[in-house]
């Protein structure tokens, strides 16, 4: 152990408390001590504080005991002669130099409540955002447990130039891991050198800025506590649990660009109780002994051209990045990325220009593997701010492909799309839009190299269930409009076979247990009529995954013989979910929110919850963060039941579930549902219609209440009483 470090971090420690503790007399002063403080719109208050010593920290009076903590956690500072300090006093000052950034910055929201946007995106000239809200938390979390985003980095302080900023920044969203920013160095800070270079960012584009200064690390600590509260069922005071898991778990690292000050070192040690390696670009001294992290735990004076790959190599993240032959960069991290009306070269559909995106089984000989076409003009032959009809028809062909997986290569065309950087995509079917940016454009990018990457990435991911593709992009509208008619018929004939598919007719489901790197107990199963909670997998993209991989997630269950139809349950699932969740679930019903209803994670689209006194259920999408009739909002009800359980009275589900026929049938079906947010009303609204009228109530849709009404029972129920909702009128929910 380095005593330089120590001794570095160890003063640090006791600077930054000191600044929590002055804060906080002079708060008090100011509030008094029933003053309510917090993260807004989070779960789990404080939530290093709350992980590690369990103590939830609602009001200004409650830092007291968390700053006796922190004062009784510092070890007084080395002196010349003492001898090499042992890495245990070290590590305790950076868990206390943790508390008292949360501190700091928990003050900090209640002095400046506009100093961070609370968004996931910069707001006009305001670019630091915050602590990541719930909604921000589970919309990411999916991402660290299905694999695309392997870890985050924690870069403090500044680049010596925005260009190898820049760099830095892309390599490390090409190897689509998160990049979490703070600090300064020279007055400059990474986030800002992004800016200046012409660099988006945001948590859609994974470049985070959470805060100025360095405290705003502790923002990213956080992050990961939550991870582990959410998705791995850790409970508040189990620290070595959820610094285990960290560990573990959650792949990150620190990465200090500039001058070390005694405050990074701090919180440099604090990263490393995680279990998080610290990789600086100055010749620091090092930690390379193996022991609290998976590997070294400092390691200094790394090229800026290196210096990603050597904190991949050190944290032991493995990361699983195409070759696609474009001459841009390309990886989820670009997903998010935005292209406004001022900064496309051109575009097609978005209701400009008709589009369409259609995966279609041809024969062997039809097919030549790796032939890409563009019938009509390209890009080159455009004008700047021009548009362009589009047909991206990709053909398939092999001895194992049919023609249920033709819908399941046709989804992955929007995603893959959109990994181009400058390049936006959105939609599906005939109803796309897609842009291609000035400087991707500038940088030699054509709609023949959409082409490259549905071979390059299709054949990845989906290789084992076809031999052959080549892609034709059709963009002369007559041509353009004349595939759209055949594929109009296609389409409808896809919905109506996978609609028409039962539970009862099908002997085969499908497991998801994606989630299990968070949320170990959580075991769905998915049917026909029953989507994943998640909204990401059907019965048939399981099916299609299992055929690409049949030792991944998504395995056969033969539902056997049946134990209760009303509820759906089975012996066959239960077997399987009781081995697959190591014996901590025997048994869930499908279609039950009362009886031991199937286990949530927090990676669900919505969370239904019973409401006794109207005699119904409701149901809250994570988008939606106010308050709800069961008395909690959506990031409270999935901290409390989405690490795994199985909780009678709530249950996780997904949008498109919500009017699927089996939709809480043994509950009394969807005509339980008295209330939902008006955005979630609006983006289903027509299949709630379609289903309220099998149920016999045509009008069902005009009876569910919402926010508007109310956002409690008593004030939802006359509205109810006078719509005649048929809720009101069924036997008790709990009866």
């Amino acid at each position: 152990m380095s005593k330089i470090i120590a001794s570095a971090a160890i003063r640090g420690a006791h600077k930054i408390v000191g600044q929590a503790d002055k804060k906080w007399q002079e708060a008090m002063d100011k509030w008094g001590a029933n003053e309510p403080v917090g993260f807004p719109n989070t779960a789990y208050y404080l939530p290093v504080i709350y992980g590690i010593l369990g103590i939830p920290v609602e009001k200004l009076g409650d830092m007291e005991q968390v700053l006796k903590r922190c004062k009784a956690l510092l070890p007084p500072p080395v002196r010349e002669e003492h001898h090499l300090p042992y890495l245990g006093p070290a590590l305790d000052a950076g868990m206390a130099t943790f508390f008292a950034d949360e501190i700091i910055e928990a003050i900090r929201y209640l002095e400046e409540p506009g100093f961070y946007t609370k968004e996931e995106d910069p707001v006009g000239d305001n670019i630091w955002l915050g602590a990541a809200s719930d909604v921000i938390l589970r919309k990411r979390g999916i991402e660290f447990v299905d694999g695309t985003a392997p870890g985050f980095a924690a870069v403090l302080g500044a680049a010596p130039s925005t260009e190898i900023a820049k760099s830095i920044a892309q390599e490390l969203q090409e190897k689509t891991i998160y990049v979490f920013m703070c600090a300064e160095h020279n007055g400059k800070r990474f986030s800002e050198q992004l800016i200046e270079a012409g660099v988006q960012i945001g948590w859609p584009v994974r470049l985070v800025s959470f805060g100025p200064d360095v405290t705003a690390a502790v923002f990213a600590a956080g992050f990961a506590i939550r991870v582990g509260f959410t998705f791995g069922g850790i409970g508040p005071g189990e620290f070595r649990k959820h610094l285990i898991y960290n560990k573990d778990r959650t792949f990150a690292f620190g990465i200090p660009l500039g001058l070390v000050t005694d405050e990074w070192y701090a919180n440099a040690l604090g990263c490393v109780n995680f279990g998080f390696p610290v990789i600086a670009d100055t010749p620091i001294p090092e930690i390379l002994p193996t022991g609290v992290c998976t590997y070294e735990h400092v390691v200094s004076d790394v090229p800026h051209d290196k210096i990603v790959s050597k904190a991949i190599e050190v944290r032991g993240i493995k990361v699983a990045a195409a070759e696609v032959p474009i001459p841009v960069a390309f990886g989820p991290a670009f997903e998010g990325e935005r292209i406004r009306k001022d900064e496309f070269y051109m575009e097609t559909g978005g209701g400009r220009t008709p589009m369409l995106e259609f995966v279609t089984t041809k024969r062997m000989d039809e097919v030549d593997d790796g032939k890409i076409e563009v019938i009509g003009p390209d890009v080159t032959d455009m004008a700047q701010g021009s548009s362009l009809p589009l047909a991206i028809v990709v053909e398939v062909a092999g001895r194992e492909m049919e023609a249920d997986y033709e819908p399941i290569l046709e989804r992955q065309i929007h995603h893959l799309v959109n990994y181009a950087q400058g390049v936006w995509h959105q939609g599906q079917r005939d109803i796309g839009w897609l842009r291609i940016s000035n400087t991707a454009k500038e940088k030699g990018f054509t709609l023949r190299h959409i082409g490259d990457i549905l071979h390059a990435k299709l054949h990845e991911d989906f290789g084992r269930i076809f031999d052959k593709l080549q892609v034709k992009l059709y963009t002369e509208d007559d041509k353009v409009r004349e595939i759209i008619e055949q594929a109009r018929e296609v389409h409808h004939a896809r919905d109506a076979r996978i609609e028409g598919m039962t539970d009862e007719t099908t002997e085969i489901y499908y497991s998801c247990t994606l989630c299990q790197s968070f949320a170990p107990s959580h075991v769905c199963v998915i049917s026909p009529e029953r989507t994943g909670l998640c909204g990401s997998y059907n019965w048939m993209d399981c099916k299609a995954a299992f055929e690409i991989n049949p030792t991944g997630p998504n395995q056969p269950v033969e539902k056997g013989e049946v134990v209760d139809p009303t509820l759906g349950q089975w012996k066959g699932v239960n077997e399987f979910v009781f081995k697959a969740s190591r014996g901590s679930i025997d048994h869930y019903n499908f279609y039950s929110i009362v009886n031991d209803p199937m286990t949530t994670c927090g990676c669900c689209e919505c969370i239904a919850a019973v409401v006794p006194l109207c005699n119904g259920v409701m149901t809250v999408n994570r988008e939606y963060t106010g308050e709800t009739p069961c008395g909690m909002r959506f990031t409270t009800l999935a901290g409390t039941i989405g690490g795994g359980l199985s909780t009678p009275g709530f249950v996780g589900h997904g949008k498109y579930n919500t009017t699927q026929r089996k939709f809480l049938s043994a509950d009394g079906s969807l005509l339980r549902m008295v209330w939902m947010p008006t955005s979630l009303k609006e983006e289903i609204g027509e299949r709630i219609k379609a289903r309220g009228e099998e149920l016999g109530v045509p009008n069902l849709l005009d009876m569910i209440a919402d926010e508007t009404i109310g956002i409690s029972e008593e004030e939802i129920l006359p509205f109810l009483e006078e719509k005649g909702h048929p809720a009101l009128t069924m036997d008790p929910i709990l009866g």
